[in-house]
């Protein structure tokens, strides 16, 4: 399937938006999920959208910035993903393999913004100090933009531009090897949340764990719903325990006299 001048438009815009929101971290739609979800809608296909977006974020759940490492990028993994599964016409876990490359070049991107925007601490020193509140907004949207029309460029030239030489590349591979990035994609979702728990897993949480495990796989459920249901509410719980932890307790008055001492 051939991917529209509208379509690789739409699909830049969307790269575009959540490539900003990846600088802010504000709505999390830079996540593979939430990106691959958006372009199954641009292309079309929305089921294919949430299987490649679902294998995606689990693949790149565990994967945080820890210091100076950075991980490949989510977002242009959800995207490509989504993207070569269509116009390929691959399965989403030979997708996601074959859309790594992407992700890396995304992530060395990510890197020499990152590196170039210290250039900017000055002027914004400069700016906070003159309280000049419409430059200290101008120069931070500025690396915002440029950092998220890279996503756009990229996104357009790989999905409309240079899609006929990117099918004709994955097609040149043998399937065998096609194979193999399918076995890898299937099995990179359990490294991503063998890394999650490497993180989360600690004694206070080891409880919820068995619990989802035994409802995933004992409970005849149709689908994950009914987990994921079970989980909110579980978190709701915590929620108000840790609520009513840090709201303060009314002093209780000393008995007296008057009182009887009750």
């Amino acid at each position: 399937m051939e991917i529209t001048l509208v379509q690789g438009l739409l699909l830049a815009l969307i790269a575009f938006i959540c490539g900003a929101d990846a600088c802010w971290e504000a709505f999390y739609w830079f996540r593979p999920l939430v990106v691959a979800f958006f372009a199954g809608i641009v292309l079309g296909d929305v089921k294919l959208g949430l299987a490649a977006g679902a294998v995606a974020e689990l693949s790149y759940l565990g994967l945080l910035t820890v210091g100076g490492t950075v991980p490949p990028d989510p977002l242009m993994a959800g995207m490509m993903t989504t993207v070569i599964a269509f116009t390929a016409k691959q399965t989403p876990e030979a997708a996601l393999g074959l859309s790594l490359p992407f992700a890396l070049l995304a992530q060395w991107i990510g890197i020499i913004c990152n590196t170039t925007f210290a250039g900017f601490l000055a002027p914004l020193d400069r700016a906070a100090a003159a309280a000049d509140d419409k430059k200290f907004i101008r120069i931070t949207l500025t690396g915002v933009v440029i950092k998220a029309g890279l996503y756009a460029v990229i996104t357009f030239l790989s999905a409309f531009a240079l899609q006929k030489q990117i099918s004709g590349f994955v097609e040149m591979f043998p399937v065998w090897l096609i194979h193999g990035f399918e076995v890898a994609g299937g099995l990179l979702p359990a490294v991503g949340l063998t890394l999650l728990l490497v993180v989360m897993l600690k004694k206070q949480n080891i409880a919820y764990l068995f619990i989802g495990f035994l409802m995933a796989t004992f409970l005849s459920l149709n689908n994950i719903l009914p987990v994921a249901v079970a989980g909110v509410a579980v978190a709701f719980i915590g929620f108000l325990k840790d609520s009513e932890k840090k709201s303060p307790v009314a002093a209780i008055p000393d008995g007296g006299e008057d009182d009887g001492g009750i």
